[in-house]
């Protein structure tokens, strides 16, 4: 068992390998069919060193980076050939290519990036971190209540975006040491304001129900994933009525870690597509698409897994509904909106349609709802998130400017100093 355990650890190791080989030439083949970047006009840069299975934490900050570059230059700096191949298909922002860090030296020499932003914790962020005179901002992939959201890692950074008051109360339950109110900017969430996509459904009668759960996780402390406890007997519940649409959409990670579950995802794919054939006009879902937004608008009630999930939700401030997670070591945060979190355990999986009149029915719960989302992203209004975002740019732009200025006094200074003394010692 080990041999083969050995060889086809080998064997995915050397295709990985071709993989990447071929995703760097595509890559240096379609930039240099492109025009070079232009000298010295990019201020803004988000960096991404992930490869293309990560691609939903940069995809959800497309729409309003779109809208920041129309005030402030912005360019992805991406460190993975497959990263990098997946942000030229989808042709949302300016790539820069930089693979190695003499790659990354060059192109940051040549531009005046003042402001680099980060979507995730990838460890090669360091890398980046050793380029001074210009701020490092945590913007995140999400907003949730994750242990993810209080790591130390925050510390690295000279800002981070947060979502709001509950992101505060988080950091500061956790990190010793960290000024909240120096190094965080709360923005709300600016993806709210730019909703995208088409419905792939003509509305009707039909109540629409959103499944989107997480993956199943790297250790049990984060299996929150649902497909396996909660998705078959969810899935075929809403299926077999003929009042409900189902919209399903899983995590694209899901099945990478146990097979088990990727199996599950599978069998509920199928289940839609069987549906579908069997009644036409149910229009079920399966979404897998990058775009997210028009599931969170047109859905009536959304069941999601402990995730980021949760939050675009509360975001969109529509009912929502959270699978208990089945394994007793998956740690739950209970400070925030998880404490009174409409919860769908495994054994109430297959009794969902009744839970979700219930939520729809209930006013108490939906008021308890709207103090959840002014708590966790204040004014959720059309604009406002989006208006603190480039509030927040605005701002950290004109710190450099104060910084630099000071910076130049200081080496004029030093300059003249050094001449004093030569005169003086000649």
């Amino acid at each position: 068992m080990g041999i083969v355990a050995d060889a086809r650890k080998a064997g995915a190791l050397v295709r990985k390998a071709i993989a990447s080989r071929s995703a760097v030439q595509d890559v240096r083949r379609r930039l240099g069919e492109s025009p070079r970047h232009p000298s010295h006009h990019y201020r803004v840069a988000v960096y991404f060193a992930d490869g293309a299975v990560n691609m939903y934490q940069m995809r959800q900050w497309y729409r309003p980076l779109a809208e920041l570059a129309k005030i402030q230059p912005v360019v992805v700096l991406s460190r993975s050939a497959t990263g990098a191949r997946a942000l030229l298909d989808d042709a949302a922002l300016p790539v820069a290519f930089v693979p190695t860090v003499r790659d990354l030296e060059r192109f940051i020499v040549d531009q005046d990036i003042r402001v680099v932003l980060y979507v995730n914790q990838n460890t090669r962020n360091f890398q980046m971190f050793r380029y001074g005179r210009r701020w490092h901002v945590f913007i995140n992939h999400g907003e949730s209540d994750k242990m993810y959201m209080t790591t130390n890692q925050f510390k690295a950074y000279d800002y981070a975006l947060i979502a709001g008051d509950a992101a505060r109360e988080r950091l500061a339950r956790v990190l010793w040491g960290y000024d909240l109110d120096a190094r965080t900017i709360p923005i709300g969430r600016p993806q709210a304001d730019h909703y995208s996509g088409t419905l792939p459904y003509a509305p009707d009668e039909r109540t629409v129900v959103l499944y989107a759960p997480t993956w199943e996780g790297d250790r049990p402390s984060a299996h929150y994933g649902s497909i396996r406890t909660h998705g078959e007997a969810l899935a075929a519940a809403v299926l077999a009525s003929p009042a409900h649409r189902l919209v399903y959409r899983p995590h694209p990670r899901s099945g990478v870690v146990d097979a088990e579950y990727g199996a599950a995802n599978k069998r509920i794919v199928a289940a839609i597509a069987a549906a579908n054939a069997a009644d036409p006009t149910a229009r079920h879902v399966y979404d897998d698409g990058p775009e997210l937004g028009w599931q969170l608008a047109a859905a009536d009630v959304a069941v999601v897994d402990i995730s980021a999930m949760v939050y675009d939700r509360l975001a969109a401030d529509k009912p929502l509904m959270v699978t208990r997670p089945a394994d007793p070591a998956a740690i739950v945060d209970t400070h925030g909106y998880l404490s009174d979190a409409e919860w769908l355990t495994s054994a109430g999986a297959g009794e969902i349609l009744a839970a979700v009149e219930r939520v729809l029915s209930d006013p108490e719960a939906q008021g308890r709802l709207a103090g959840w989302v002014r708590h966790y992203f204040g004014d959720t209004a059309p604009g406002a998130a989006t208006a603190r975002f480039h509030a927040a740019i605005d701002r950290l732009m004109a710190e450099w400017e104060q910084c630099h200025a000071r910076t130049v006094d200081d080496e004029d200074d030093a300059d003249e100093a050094e001449l004093a003394d030569d005169v003086a010692s000649a």
